[in-house]
């Protein structure tokens, strides 16, 4: 039975797949996905669902595998909408839907420092926000000053970085609130300097990285004092197959989808890796990408 919903400003969708949303370009059908005009048409959408209703933040979907069988509740879509960006001086105010990639490139020309490890980030500010997404020795979460949330009632909530536990990749928020924006007040720092640091991120990544093969970045956390990529070369893991999902040959600690790929393929080669590593090596591959979803019966 179709839920009938009321007063949205934004776009409603049913039976998507998610592939169309997953940077792996792989996935099952998500039962319904909402895409908001803004923050306030978000809080009336969300204030309608069931409170049992099971639901998934996907912005560009390249740190996510939805397996085959879908998943079964409402996607809330951030690509491509929640794009307020505001510098003020030495102050951020950014909300979950803007690109990396931009805000490092327009914290730099603002005269701003600590933000071009994140142009090197394939996913937007509320991905960077969840996991604690990171690069080159900087992380996301030593840059805020204050977070916003929403929880399922649609209520918007000021908080302070110390209501997180946050930690390598990973971070923990009150229960059943999500990010909305956060506020960062930064160092001011040279235009020039930031801009070519970035520039030269987005090379390297581009010379080491399968930027132009579906992926979700990095499969698994690095280990403390080492490198997954390192463990899963000296394997001698590069190019192991399953299906259509493959080991790069660029970066060991990148799956890719070489064209035909099922989520069941990326997840079994995501194990077999990891028991490969564990055996050989003696070391326990944590996954950084999250899993979710039923498999296909």
């Amino acid at each position: 039975m179709t839920t009938k919903f009321h007063d949205l400003t934004g776009n409603l969708y049913e039976n998507v797949p998610m592939a169309k949303h997953t940077s792996w370009r792989a996935g099952g059908i998500a039962r319904r996905v909402y895409q908001p005009e803004n923050v306030k048409d978000l809080a009336v959408f969300l204030s309608q669902l069931a409170a049992d209703e099971p639901l998934l933040w996907v912005g560009f979907g390249s740190n996510l595998l939805v397996r085959d069988g879908g998943f079964p509740g409402t996607v809330i879509l951030t690509a491509g909408t929640l794009q307020k960006l505001e510098i003020n001086q030495q102050r951020v105010e950014v909300e979950v839907g803007v690109s990396c990639g931009k805000l490092a490139r327009q914290c730099a020309k603002s005269g701003l420092n600590g933000t071009a490890f994140l142009a090197g980030i394939p996913g937007n500010f509320g991905g960077a926000l969840a996991m604690n997404a990171g690069a080159h020795r900087s992380e996301t979460w030593p840059l805020l000053s204050e977070v916003t949330t929403i929880d399922r009632s649609g209520s918007i909530h000021q908080r302070p970085v110390t209501d997180f536990q946050v930690s390598y990749r990973h971070v923990i928020s009150p229960a059943d609130e999500w990010f909305v924006a956060a506020t960062m007040d930064l160092e001011l720092g040279d235009s020039t300097v930031e801009l070519e640091e970035i520039k030269a991120l987005l090379k390297l990544r581009n010379t080491s990285q399968p930027a132009n093969q579906p992926c979700a970045g990095s499969v698994f956390r690095n280990p403390e004092g080492d490198f997954s990529g390192r463990l899963i070369e000296v394997s001698d893991l590069k190019g192991l197959t399953i299906g259509g999902a493959s080991v790069s040959e660029k970066h060991a600690n990148f799956i890719v989808n070489t064209g035909n790929a099922t989520a069941q393929n990326i997840e079994d080669l995501i194990n077999l890796v990891q028991q490969k590593v564990k055996k050989l090596q003696g070391v326990e591959l944590i996954q950084e990408v999250h899993i979710i979803g039923e498999a296909k019966s």
